[in-house]
């Protein structure tokens, strides 16, 4: 009998809360209970100890908003460092101007005519990233009128952001070119220097981003060809120094960035080492056609080994073998004994072997490997019958290379942001670590750096997309509320990168 009435009870008391939603919305019911419905009230936004009425932003193409293997029009409004424009204006910020380009081609004229270094941006055809097949429209040569706030300038390094003359039409047509085509669309004048454009507008906040990234960037680019180098440490050093120093003299108040290593970027990790697949009498007959080169190897094993001039390590490396199933592509590797050298017996051996899981096979490559260096030659086939060349791929020690210059970098400029109190740091090393490995979420968006899928970089495996600047504008804000004391975060202006797109249609032009 009591439990009968037990379940009355509660019966009754179901039936009226929903008697009552049924009457009133949920949040009037709550109401006549005495309980608060009203959203948390957010503290005003602060602007702490930051004069955000002068913002400038220098840096690479990171400042620039350049994405998808170009810079254009929607990409430089969605830029990280517009975005973090709008969120000052909220603070006091001022005008933020940008050097815009004619459209949402990307790509530059040189004097009306193309030119194939910068071509157009990168779009999804389905099957991977290709050039959108339009012609652009942005002239070098036709100067805009500034000052602008946004100097970032894609393919800069250190020492060109401090060197006079980077934005001088002249130095276009010297060999090597002694400017920058995006620098001189905005100079404001032939001896301009990025960071004296800067200055001269008595910044009160700035923004230095990847100052160091280009300096390794383009030798890992192009798979540490020879015809690229790595800056040293020293002039690294001083041209970041400078720029600091430079910035900060009238008493403005910055963020900079560190350098990201390489390998958490897709530019270097999409393509595998073994992208070859063969059938068993394929793989029989490449296995005949470098029966010779193998059998020199085992030569030059007996004949040198006992010298201590080459290792049966070395010389199994350098064997050269294929299999049904996939198989890893054929690279030069400079690296390796010149065997020639110490025997002219040998001369005829070159500096081959199969890649490995080790070495990084650069995004271009992925169009390249399988294609005839003579066309119509089965014979001739990249990465196969004729080995990849240095630009495709970067070996263990070019890796390290790399790594000891992006490591000694940042030290200066860790040490330098503990040193002074008017700098803060964003992480960017870490940020791209984490995207390479779990995610980042934001909002309702997690994101990866996944090359097309992963939502945080572009279709050229470096850049990052609208949403993954959207991303790292929040770690500025961040990096701002905790050294300088604004309240972004805690007052809700923060991006909402849902706002912003991950790819861009090939139909905006």
């Amino acid at each position: 009998m009591k439990k009968n009435n037990i379940n009355t009870k509660y019966t009754w008391l179901i039936a009226l809360f929903f008697g009552l939603i049924a009457c009133n919305d949920p949040e009037d019911v709550l109401a006549d209970f005495n309980i608060d419905t009203a959203s948390p009230e957010l503290p005003v936004l602060s602007s702490g100890s930051v004069d955000f009425s002068k913002y400038v932003a220098v840096g690479a193409s990171f400042t620039a908003g350049y994405t998808d293997g170009a810079l254009f029009k929607a990409g430089q409004e969605n830029s990280f460092t517009n975005m973090l424009a709008k969120e000052f204006s909220k603070a006091g910020g001022g005008t933020f101007n940008q050097p815009l380009m004619n459209d949402n081609i990307g790509g530059l004229l040189f004097g009306g005519a193309p030119n194939p270094s910068f071509g157009p941006r990168l779009f999804f055809d389905g099957v991977g990233p290709v050039r959108l097949p339009a012609t652009p429209t942005t002239e070098v040569f036709n100067t805009l009128s500034g000052p602008f706030q946004n100097i970032g300038v894609p393919g800069a390094k250190s020492f060109h952001m401090i060197f006079e003359g980077y934005g001088n039409p002249t130095g276009l047509l010297s060999s090597p070119a002694t400017a920058n085509p995006y620098f001189v669309r905005m100079a404001s004048n032939p001896t301009a220097s990025m960071i004296g454009d800067a200055i001269a507008q008595n910044p009160t906040f700035f923004t230095l981003t990847l100052m160091g990234g280009n300096d390794v960037i383009d030798y890992a680019f192009w798979g540490g060809d020879s015809s690229k180098s790595v800056t040293d440490s020293q002039t690294f050093n001083f041209a970041f120094t400078t720029a600091v120093n430079m910035l900060t003299s009238g008493g403005a108040k910055g963020v900079v960035t560190n350098v990201p290593y390489i390998e958490d970027l897709p530019h270097f990790t999409t393509v595998p080492h073994n992208p070859i697949p063969l059938d068993a009498g394929t793989a029989a007959v490449l296995n005949q056609a470098y029966a010779l080169y193998n059998g020199g190897i085992q030569q030059a094993l007996a004949a040198l080994s006992g010298l201590g001039l080459f290792t049966e390590e070395e010389a199994l490396k350098r064997t050269i073998t294929f299999q049904a199933g996939q198989n890893a592509v054929v690279i030069e590797d400079e690296n390796l004994t010149d065997l020639g050298a110490i025997n002219p017996a040998f001369a005829a051996l070159p500096k081959y072997r199969q890649a490995t899981a080790e070495d990084l096979i650069v995004l271009s490559a992925s169009t390249f490997i399988g294609t005839e260096a003579i066309p119509g030659n089965p014979q001739t086939v990249n990465g196969v019958a004729i080995p990849l060349a240095d630009q495709w791929v970067l070996t263990p020690e070019e890796q390290q290379e790399i790594k000891d210059a992006t490591d000694a970098y940042n030290n200066t400029i860790e040490n330098i942001v503990a040193s002074n109190e008017n700098l803060a740091l964003v992480n960017l090393k870490d940020l791209l670590y984490k995207l390479s490995t779990d995610g980042l979420t934001s909002g309702n968006f997690t994101l990866t750096s996944d090359l097309v899928t992963g939502g945080a970089i572009g279709l050229d495996g470096i850049h990052l997309t609208a949403r993954g600047y959207g991303l790292l504008a929040n770690e500025f804000l961040k990096s701002i509320d905790a050294q300088f004391g604004s309240n972004f975060i805690e007052s809700g202006n923060m991006i909402n990168i849902g706002d912003y797109p991950t790819n861009y249609s090939h139909t905006l032009q």
